[in-house]
């Protein structure tokens, strides 16, 4: 019998005692009803507060009866209700949705996917650091150590779209792919960027035949054995090559597979001004670290910056020669939006596109931006902060250094009007915003 049915059963014994009680008194004492359920229950709970009336010998005999039967239901129920309580307090069903409801509140947090010897580590990392996550992990055996670290966790295949869910994805600020196969954390970011387009994603990859896919997929940055070993020999050189002048060649430091070199941003590069991502996929190599006024930036973020005077540490297995790494440049793009969260969406896309972005975040700094960059095309959002996009437009068109840019005016406004005035002042399209994100990219490839 399980506890709830236990509970009913004992409440109904001693409803039923207590009902035997009190017409006992009332047909063999002839006590008023009130009378008698009083005396039946000071005699069930053996308070003692002593007879109303002189009991007669039948009526003895019926409370020794009462006595014996009734305090044995109301310490059987007690008992039910004891063992109900305990065994909900230790229940992990109880443990799971408390959990859960704490999972509910967090705003902006992590989700690790899988506990593994990566998973741990960040795990240990977050926790020291005082942030918020949550594990996501099949294995029993994990779980049990994620509960005795005190981790909020849910027990789950990671790629189930029902579970990341569970995890708070539409809330969270990043994800960590960090699931022992590859095919694993490409369905996770798959999964994930679809349901959170704004998602910061850092996946594991042990292949680099799988990075290009899970980067495809919608991660926007890779961690592997070949990331790390290239951390470790750019800290190797540029502990080297601190105290030596900035012209000499590191070649001789390099580890045995790698062939890093210096190379110099200058106005002959076409490098300055371009995302460390794409940069990357011109020089044929990883860019393993950026000196910077004689300070060095390891392991530089792939949407960080390359400025003019830079010096860059690039490790391959054979870097092309700078003219023909420079022969083909990615094409330019300048977003003008006052929401950092668009910003930061459309720079994913974009940089997945193979454009090289460039962002503003208000109405007159972007129209120096363009006016300066002079980019293949520029995204201008219509409602600023500070000018709207159209005036940015105007003072595009008006200047000689805008005249060959592809002006884009992204707004949510349908009226004609706003678009025959967009016209005028030289915009080349007029791009509604739509819940699909990819549009404007598309829009842009096709006419720049």
């Amino acid at each position: 019998m399980n506890s709830r049915r236990q509970i009913i059963f004992s409440l109904f014994v001693t409803l039923f005692f207590l009902v035997v009680g009190t017409v006992g008194y009332v047909t063999i004492e002839k006590y008023t009803p009130l009378e008698a359920i009083y005396m039946t229950i000071i005699t069930i709970s053996t308070v003692g507060y002593g007879e109303i009336h002189t009991l007669s010998d039948a009526g003895r005999i019926f409370t020794m009866f009462l006595l014996l039967f009734g305090v044995g239901s109301l310490a059987f129920a007690a008992h039910a209700f004891i063992e109900s309580m305990i065994e909900r307090a230790s229940s992990p069903v109880r443990g799971i949705r408390i959990m859960e409801k704490k999972i509910d509140k967090l705003i902006r947090h992590t989700i690790i996917c899988g506990h593994g010897r990566v998973g741990a580590a960040a795990a240990e990392h977050l926790a020291k650091a005082g942030k918020d996550f949550v594990v996501l992990e099949n294995s029993t055996e994990n779980c049990v150590i994620l509960q005795a670290h005190g981790y909020l966790h849910l027990k789950g295949d990671a790629t189930s779209e029902k579970v990341l869910i569970q995890a708070g994805i539409k809330n969270a600020g990043s994800l960590l792919a960090l699931l022992d196969s590859d095919p694993d954390n490409l369905f996770t970011v798959l999964t994930a960027r679809e349901l959170n387009p704004t998602l910061h994603i850092v996946a594991r990859s042990e292949s680099t035949y799988a990075e290009s896919k899970i980067l495809r997929a919608g991660a926007d940055s890779i961690i592997s054995p070949y990331a790390s070993a290239g951390r470790r020999v750019a800290d190797k050189i540029m502990a080297t090559t601190q105290k030596q002048h900035s012209g000499v060649s590191v070649t001789e430091v390099a580890s045995p597979g790698f062939e890093p070199s210096w190379i110099e941003v200058d106005e002959k590069s076409g490098l300055a001004e371009h995302a460390v991502e794409a940069v990357s996929g011109l020089i044929a190599g990883q860019i393993l670290g950026i000196r910077r006024d004689g300070k060095d930036i390891l392991s530089p973020a792939p949407v960080s910056q390359v400025l003019l005077g830079d010096r860059l540490l690039v490790v391959s297995s054979g870097i092309r020669e700078q003219d023909e790494t420079y022969a083909k440049q990615p094409r330019k793009i300048v977003l003008v939006d006052d929401n950092p969260v668009i910003r930061r969406l459309y720079t994913r896309l974009f940089q997945k596109a193979g454009f090289n972005i460039i962002t503003a975040s208000s109405g007159r700094e972007g129209c120096e931006l363009i006016l300066r960059e002079q980019p293949d095309g520029a995204v201008v959002d219509y409602l600023l902060g500070d000018i709207t996009g159209l005036e940015v437009c105007k003072a595009v068109r008006e200047s000689e250094n805008g005249q060959k840019v592809k002006l884009f005016l992204f707004t949510a406004d349908e009226r004609t009007e706003l678009r025959e005035k967009a016209k005028k002042v030289g915009v080349d399209r007029v791009v509604l915003k739509s819940p699909e994100a990819s549009e404007i990219v598309n829009f842009v490839r096709e006419e720049v």
